[in-house]
């Protein structure tokens, strides 16, 4: 197709390979200039062991090419699957950004493995060519959290090249760009930001980050390429690429804010350390990109919606060399210590993330009000989710339309009890008193969801959103809506699957040893937390859910799934109370809590608030759905009268009318000879 543009255009693609290979070479010069200046590549001292010198400009060499290959992939693949338009099976243009997806992957999965080799070499302090052997790298995955972290990555690496190998459906192609995103993870737990202090936030915060930075640095990269290739679709990329941009940059800021604060002790070393001023220079870089982002959206979208690409695809080229300069930086600030406080951290707050919280003592239980702990996660995925929603408000009001003020009240409140619930003192104590962490488990899978889906989210999105034009590709608007009705969400919704997940994952994780497992790291108690919440939300949904979706049984069928469901909860929690085994023995033991005299005693409390906990709930839903049926009755008498007032010919009372009348008849036909016979 770009061979078939004005000769202009031919020049500007043949130098297309150029532009990306001189931005890849800027990431990799900006990350050997960093890596010198923060003293990652600082010369060996006489009598120790030296890793040699291809490992010290090899390794941030390696990790720079490692970025470099799975921001490409995240991009490619989220070209395929969101930017460019496309039904169930993929498009030409699909197809061939599939297989660039797949090279990418697999240039990924070379320089993560590469990588590898090097880290290992720098930690053993061995030159390369001593730790090339199968025992050393497999007791490296075995034993070390690096090692397990770029195992992983190679894995969804490698997974991603294949998966994008013969793909012709957009399902899979989804897949791949699920298993790519899961494959930025692993760095993120391990390393600088899983051993310093308050780890989770700082964790949580550079998860974020690198999946921020993957979707807004990868997306400008496939945008870039497809507006320069001349391909039709360009403006819709490039006009679907700009919300999405726009919210990854905030998601880098705000993620980026929150690591730097935890990762220095002091504003004043900010200016007096070689990694506060990278920190300082990525500021720089992401303000100056926001900036482009900015006139992108003012200047470069509306001509190339006309079909002038020249001005975009120099701004984007010069932006996407400045993205490339911020990821040197990146690389660079991972090989930098950043200056941590002298005092030593405990087992147990290593453990935790945070120190060990007071004895909790009597009623009134203070501490649980006082003790706060900042979760990203949850603190940014809460405020997203208030600013979206009353956003959608805004939209809906300023064009005259009404939307229920209790709906909203219902939806900030639920998200109110989220923070609460997640970064107050029940969080804190959650993780070091078995009955706290039950609360949380009860507010966050019976409370918050009732909350939330009487807010109707999905309604107020499909109300705001606007529709696609006839013949356009889909929009977010039609995109919801498939989802809703997919058949996924179908399976999902049906009251047995969405009760057996409600019930029956509390068994699976209380009486195995998953929840040992989960407290035992980060990742594993968010995972914990969200899973509660998020089954919570679909068994409600389907009870009392008010936005759209596959056909839900009649109220009374509901009724009959909320009152056979509650019996095995009672059973959960007095299984709790009268359980003799101690569950989580592994994870209570590896804490100090010399205030806690018996740990069955505050197992038995927690059977108890879960059971106690329980009721309120379920008489508040019954309450909720019993108001449901009455006014759907309301509404249905209200639409016969109007039907019976009209003169409807498909009123249903006429027609009821009519099939009487029409067995009487038929009872007359019957019985006349019978009559007559009898005459006769």
């Amino acid at each position: 197709m770009a061979t078939e543009a004005k000769p202009g255009g031919v020049r500007r693609l043949s130098r297309l390979p150029l532009v990306l290979a001189g931005a890849t070479v800027c990431a990799v010069a900006v990350a050997l200039a960093m890596v010198q200046a923060g003293g990652g590549a600082s010369t060996s001292v006489p009598g120790l062991p030296d890793a040699g010198t291809v490992t010290v400009w090899g390794l941030p060499v390696a990790r720079t090419l490692t970025d470099v290959g799975a921001v490409a992939t995240v991009g490619a693949l989220l070209l395929v699957v969101v930017l460019l338009p496309g039904g169930r099976r993929l498009t030409a243009t699909q197809l061939r950004y599939l297989t660039w997806a797949g090279a990418a992957a697999a240039s990924w999965t070379v320089a993560a493995a590469l990588a590898m080799v090097f880290t290992l070499a720098d930690l053993f302090a061995q030159p390369v060519g001593n730790v090339l052997s199968a025992a050393m790298l497999a007791d490296f995955v075995a034993t070390d959290a690096q090692g397990r972290s770029y195992a992983l990555m190679i894995g969804a690496g490698a997974a991603t090249a294949t998966f994008c190998v013969g793909v012709t459906t957009a399902r899979w192609a989804r897949l791949a760009f699920v298993v790519a995103l899961a494959g930025l993870l692993p760095p993120a737990f391990s390393g600088h930001s899983a051993a310093s202090g308050n780890h989770d936030a700082a964790v949580t915060s550079l998860a974020l980050h690198l999946l921020g930075i993957a979707v807004w640095v990868g997306g400008l990269l496939f945008v870039l390429v497809v507006a320069a290739r001349r391909e039709e679709e360009a403006a819709d990329a490039a006009r679907r690429f700009s919300p999405l941009a726009a919210w990854a940059l905030l998601a880098v800021a705000a993620s980026g804010i929150v690591n730097a604060v935890v990762r220095l002790p002091s504003p004043e070393t900010l200016f007096t350390s070689a990694y506060g001023l990278m920190v300082i220079a990525k500021t720089v870089a992401l303000a100056a990109l926001g900036g482009i982002g900015w006139w992108h959206r003012r200047r470069t979208l509306p001509t190339l919606r006309t079909g002038r690409r020249r001005a975009f695809v120099q701004l984007a080229i010069g932006e996407l060399l400045l993205m490339a300069a911020a990821m040197g930086l990146a690389v660079g600030l991972s090989r930098t210590l950043a200056p941590g406080p002298d005092t030593s951290v405990s087992p147990t707050e290593e453990l935790l993330g945070f120190p060990m919280p007071p004895e909790l003592g009597d009623f009134p239980w203070t501490p649980l009000f006082t003790q706060w702990h900042f979760d990203p996660l949850f603190a940014f995925g809460t405020a997203a989710a208030a600013l979206l929603y009353l956003n959608g408000v805004r939209k809906l009001r300023a064009r005259g339309d009404r939307w229920p003020v209790g709906r909203t009240i219902s939806w900030l409140l639920g998200l109110a009890v989220t923070v609460l619930t997640t970064m107050s003192g029940l969080a804190v104590y959650g993780k070091v008193l078995f009955s706290v962490h039950m609360g949380q488990h009860m507010i966050l899978a019976m409370t918050v969801p009732i909350l939330l889906v009487l807010g109707a989210p999905a309604t107020l999105a499909l109300r705001a959103f606007p529709a696609a034009p006839k013949g356009e590709p889909d929009g977010p608007r039609e995109m919801l809506l498939k989802l809703l009705h997919s058949r996924y969400v179908r399976l999902l919704s049906n009251p047995v699957v969405a009760s057996l997940l409600f019930i029956g994952s509390a068994f699976v994780v209380y009486y195995t040893s998953l929840f040992e497992t989960l407290m035992g790291s980060h990742l594993g108690h968010l995972f914990m937390m969200v899973h509660f919440l998020a089954v919570g939300l679909l068994f409600f949904w389907v009870i009392i859910g008010v936005d759209p979706g596959p056909r839900r049984p009649p109220h009374l069928g509901r009724l009959f799934v909320l009152i056979l469901t509650m019996p095995f909860h009672s059973w959960f929690s007095i299984s709790l109370m009268s359980s003799s085994a101690l569950i989580g023995e592994g994870w209570w033991s590896l804490l100090d809590r010399p205030w806690v005299e018996e740990p069955m005693d505050d197992q038995y409390d927690a059977g108890a608030i879960a059971w106690a906990t329980g009721d309120i709930p379920v008489l508040i839903t019954t309450i909720i759905l019993a108001i449901q049926w009455i006014r759907a009755d309301l509404r249905e008498a209200r639409r016969v009268d109007r039907q019976i007032e009209r003169g409807d010919g498909n009123d249903p009372l006429a027609a009821y009318n009519a099939y009487l009348a029409g067995l009487h008849a038929r009872d007359r036909r019957t019985a006349a000879p019978e009559t007559a016979k009898k005459e006769t």
